[in-house]
């Protein structure tokens, strides 16, 4: 079986900020391995630092200690020539865009290979192919103001590829737009690593966007690398304190406790099958139940049956659900453990 290559590896990585009141640590003996042709996500809560940490993957930011390798290459060993050579194989791309409002699309497209010395007709045949790539050949002329969010973040991408980067690092670049925007955004990101065979490494705080994009997963909290690993192996069974927050919400951090608590049986009696009563109930009330039995037929489009299920110890959480059901006029009554 053949290994896959990492094209990111980084060793021991440190990085503290100097501030007023001393020294504070960003990141602590960060280790990762990113391989060529993933997408590989990171994700933390707020302040856990992943920012910090992408932008020292670039040099945007300088870490205090440890290495970033970068195809195997120490970028903290190379020359400043060097090392400007290699940030131009990472393109970048931020959660506010960071258009420039006085240029217009392909403009600010052209912008990094103006930088690169390309000449002006080659800069606009490369934006121009780009910009078809994004769905935005028709905008070209447009300024950032008179862009959709989504528009901005595809005039965003295609500057990023302008370089032609081996590596993408997206820093919560679907924060600011909403879900059928994100989920266009993460489609785009996803026909882009497989066409172009470009490594994607995606910073973000939600759980949807790794669930939908991620081939692996590292999860920072509080400076530190929890867990990582497969999207689905982290998903079905987190290790971590972090990892069961932020996947199974409330419920993974304090299991919620059932013991010998109220069961209470739901009647089907004429409702639609169609309506999704158990699911409701837990969406609208955010707390779990307990399935204890359940005998339920679809008749030509109505439920009949019944099910048993058991509520949560806590008093506070069996009142929501008591409530729920009396308010959506559920046939419900409690049972006895002879009752089943």
């Amino acid at each position: 079986m053949q290994t896959a290559e990492p094209i990111i590896q980084l060793v021991g990585l440190g990085k503290e900020f100097l501030t007023s009141n001393g020294p504070i640590t960003a990141l602590d003996d960060i280790n990762l391995s990113i391989e060529k042709g993933e997408i590989f996500g990171i994700i933390g809560l707020s302040g856990a630092g992943k920012s910090t940490l992408v932008r020292c993957i670039n040099y945007l930011e300088v870490p205090t200690s440890g290495k970033v390798l970068f195809e195997n290459q120490s970028l903290t060993d190379m020359t400043s020539r060097r090392r400007r050579l290699a940030r131009r194989s990472m393109g970048m791309i931020f959660q506010q865009f960071n258009l420039l409002a006085q240029r217009n699309v392909i403009q600010n497209v052209c912008f990094p290979l103006e930088i690169a010395n390309i000449s002006k007709d080659k800069a606009i045949k490369r934006a121009t192919e780009l910009l078809e790539l994004v769905g935005l050949e028709d905008r070209a002329k447009a300024y950032p103001s008179q862009l959709s969010g989504g528009q901005k973040q595809r005039v965003a991408i295609a500057r990023a590829l302008a370089s032609n980067p081996k590596i993408l690092l997206c820093d919560e670049a679907t924060s600011a737009l909403d879900p059928n925007t994100t989920k266009s955004i993460l489609a785009l990101l996803k026909e882009i690593n497989k066409n172009m065979g470009v490594t994607v490494v995606i910073i973000t705080h939600e759980m949807s966007v790794i669930e939908s994009i991620c081939d692996r997963v590292a999860i920072i909290d509080q400076s530190h690398i929890a867990e990582a690993g497969n999207v689905a192996d982290i998903f079905s069974e987190p290790k971590s304190r972090i990892g069961r927050q932020l996947i199974l919400g409330e419920a993974g951090e304090q299991a919620i406790r059932f013991g010998g608590s109220k069961r209470i049986r739901i009647s089907f009696d004429g409702r639609s099958s169609s309506e999704p009563v158990l699911s409701n109930l837990i969406l609208a009330c955010k707390v779990p139940v307990n399935i204890m039995h359940a005998e339920t037929r679809d008749i030509n489009g109505t439920a009949l049956g019944q099910m048993v299920i058991q509520l949560p110890e806590e008093e506070m959480d069996q009142n929501r659900v008591l409530n729920y059901l009396k308010t959506a006029k559920i046939t419900f009554e409690e049972v006895k453990d002879y009752d089943l």
